[in-house]
């Protein structure tokens, strides 16, 4: 595994070097992942940073920064908006990239995010949230990442049966109070949803599920970001998500989350995702393009 230093649009990175993609973690904000690229393409990252952008909080001004980072769910103001301005400890061993955020002691929480190769092509990214506090804290880990582009999202969606004869139902949708069902930038099929950035369009949506099976992608400039995850037979937040989308005129916002747990004093919560980029060209998004070009990369 190769390490670069490096001053990356203002934030000073470490670069590794994994499996034939670059990972940019910050040094002095976190944890987060503020660079992905591949090596055939280094100058081109994936996720957008956006070192200005952000919302005042009780706490003082909490700065989106951009690319990937760990919350946790249910979103709330402020706990979910904990600013993290301050250096992060990161160690490296045997392949193995551990970032380990400040304890948010308002929170009775720290989070670490860790990195390690996967297979031959992909990485795995692991999101842990630790219980520092003297009580239980029921929550999920929530790995949002903020994508560079004019992208759009899948989700995968597809019909099974939960009963022998199918009477029972097997999909649905959360929705936020500002979704406009109608919204061009999203778009439901039978077996994918779709959702897209547009620039042109300053009103934000927000749309949910459980993805069928546990992976989504995002696609841009003719490369597919895609994301896998497990999905287990337990409770998850938002009314039973595991991976959701918001946007606006601004950005778009790739999200997966765990299920919730009910942590005890000292105990950890985790959730993977297994990251891969494909150059799958020029994709639209309509489901016989998704199944015929995207759906054979994917590795479950």
């Amino acid at each position: 595994m190769e390490i670069e230093e490096k001053v990356v649009e203002g934030f000073n990175m470490k670069l590794f070097y994994i499996n034939r993609l670059i990972i940019g973690v910050p040094t002095e904000v976190g944890p987060r992942i503020l660079y992905l690229a591949s090596e055939s393409e280094p100058k081109k990252n994936l996720f957008g940073i956006y070192p200005d952008l952000g919302v005042e909080t009780v706490e003082g001004f909490w700065k989106v920064y951009g690319g990937h980072r760990l919350w946790s769910s249910p979103e709330a103001m402020p706990r979910s908006y904990s600013i993290d301005d301050k250096p992060v400890k990161i160690e490296i061993e045997n392949k193995c990239i551990t970032v380990y955020g400040n304890p948010e002691e308002k929170n009775s929480i720290r989070k670490e995010i860790v990195i390690k190769p996967y297979g031959t092509d992909s990485v795995q990214v692991v999101h842990r949230i630790r219980n520092i506090g003297r009580w239980p804290i029921k929550l999920a880990c929530w790995a949002l990442s903020l994508m560079e582009g004019e992208g759009f999202v899948v989700i995968p969606i597809k019909a099974s049966k939960v009963d022998n004869e199918g009477l029972l139902p097997d999909r649905h949708i959360t929705l936020w109070p500002y979704t406009d069902l109608s919204d061009r930038r999203l778009k439901l099929t039978n077996e994918f949803i779709f959702v897209s950035k547009n620039s042109e369009i300053r009103k934000p949506i927000k749309i949910g599920t459980m993805a069928k099976p546990s992976w989504s992608a995002y696609i841009a400039n003719e490369i597919a970001f895609i994301k896998e995850f497990s999905c287990l037979e337990k409770e998850y937040p938002d009314f039973n998500c595991n991976v959701e989308v918001y946007t606006n005129a601004n950005l778009l916002e790739f999200e997966t989350l765990s299920h919730l747990e009910s942590l005890a004093p000292s105990a950890t919560i985790e959730h993977t995702e297994i990251w891969k980029l494909v150059h799958v060209g020029l994709l639209k998004p309509e489901p016989d393009e998704i199944k015929g070009k995207l759906e054979p990369l994917i590795i479950k």
